[in-house]
């Protein structure tokens, strides 16, 4: 026999998803549910703790409790990469077109709002073991943000590292004011004689902390991210981009296909 606190949360739980309750409702108060399903305050809490760890509500101090709204989606295949390669060589109006937040979200670029910030840091022992440095060694640290203009919270959030010393080679590529810049990190790569034999994306999922929860919009409970390192190696084995990307599990997917050889 399901606890009281299960059925109240199964009953709300379809009136969200049947659109009786849409994205922005308020929900009822915890005075209305006790009145309506005959039991305590504690027993509500504890079926809308349920409905908020499953990313259905969300809590707005003040104001009550509100069915969460759907944010745009993001579908990141393994594809984008070669697809980004494909691009190095374009003119640059065909660069500057599209980029890969465009082809992740099917959205275009006037209906997005980017962000850069650079800064520098040291190597610490975790970036150094990736990039084979020292640790100590001076980076260049990239920060991005991009997100739908009609919603308040990013798609991810994206930390990228390059060597300094390799990337003062153009010095174009030290300065965040030439973002968004066309073609992306590979065409920036190209510019000082760096070409990408493949990428490695090694992935996690955890709950997010506080400052990333409120970031992205979503609860420090109920919804998870996904903590994304990706790997960037050159035509020679050398490591030249390490990316840390942290992105909401409540509206992001993440599609790798392998192919495989045929039998001889």
């Amino acid at each position: 026999m399901p606890a009281k606190y299960e059925l109240i949360a199964d009953d709300l739980r379809q009136r969200i998803l049947s659109r009786e309750l849409s994205p922005g409702d308020r929900v009822p108060g915890e005075a209305a549910l006790t009145e309506e399903f005959r039991v305590s305050v504690p027993t509500v809490r504890q079926a809308l703790a349920v409905l908020r760890h499953e990313g259905l509500i969300e809590a707005r101090h003040g104001v009550g409790t509100y069915v969460r709204t759907p944010r745009i989606k993001v579908r990141r295949t393994d594809e984008r990469h070669q697809w980004e390669k494909n691009r190095v060589r374009e003119p640059e109006t065909v660069r500057r077109s599209t980029g890969a937040t465009e082809y992740d979200t099917g959205l275009s670029m006037p209906d997005l709002a980017f962000s850069a910030h650079y800064t520098t840091t040291e190597a610490t022992d975790d970036l150094a073991d990736a990039f084979a440095i020292a640790a100590g060694t001076k980076l260049l640290q990239r920060n991005y943000r991009t997100q739908y203009r009609t919603e308040d919270s990013p798609f991810s959030l994206v930390c990228s590292y390059l060597v300094y010393e390799v990337a003062e080679a153009n010095p174009d590529l030290l300065e965040d004011d030439n973002e968004p810049w066309p073609g992306g990190t590979q065409h920036q790569l190209s510019t000082i004689g760096i070409e990408l034999a493949s990428i490695t994306e090694e992935v996690h999922t955890r709950m997010p902390n506080g400052s990333e929860a409120e970031e992205l919009g979503i609860p420090t409970t109920g919804v998870a991210v996904f903590d994304l390192r990706r790997t960037s190696i050159d035509v020679t084995g050398r490591v030249v981009e390490v990316a840390d990307i942290v992105l909401p599990g409540d509206r992001s997917e993440l599609v790798y296909t392998t192919k495989l050889s045929r039998w001889s």
